[in-house]
């Protein structure tokens, strides 16, 4: 999200002594994500949304708290792909350094545990 808008949406919740007082959900779940998202310093991220510090203290808390309870949606599920047991590659199984030396290679955990309860 553009810090700008940010900080725009942030204003409009600026009471008259200055203070802020975020209460809308999706708005701290804004704020949480585009802090989470920051990679500089932390006072320049205030500074950026034309806060200070400890006026956003609270605000990133209660996002951080409306998330565990689980107020906001969870991020996009990723689908992550294993390649099919017996393809070879550079990590494919188990190797185990046995006594003099010698590496045994061992494809499944299966076939790992018979072997130490047989060696055992």
């Amino acid at each position: 999200m553009d810090l700008e808008i940010l900080k725009k949406k942030i204003s409009t919740f600026r009471g008259e002594g200055g203070r802020i007082k975020i209460t809308d959900e999706h708005l701290l779940m804004e704020l949480l994500a585009a802090w989470e998202q920051w990679s500089g310093p932390v006072n320049g991220f205030y500074r950026s949304i034309g806060v200070s510090a400890k006026g956003m203290a609270s605000a990133i808390g209660k996002a951080k708290k409306l998330r565990r309870e689980g107020h906001f949606p969870a991020e996009e599920f990723k689908e992550i792909k294993v390649e099919a047991p017996g393809v070879a590659g550079p990590c494919a199984g188990i190797e185990l350094c046995w006594s003099e030396g010698r590496v045994i290679r061992f494809p499944q955990v299966d076939q790992l545990l018979e072997f130490l309860k047989k060696a055992a």
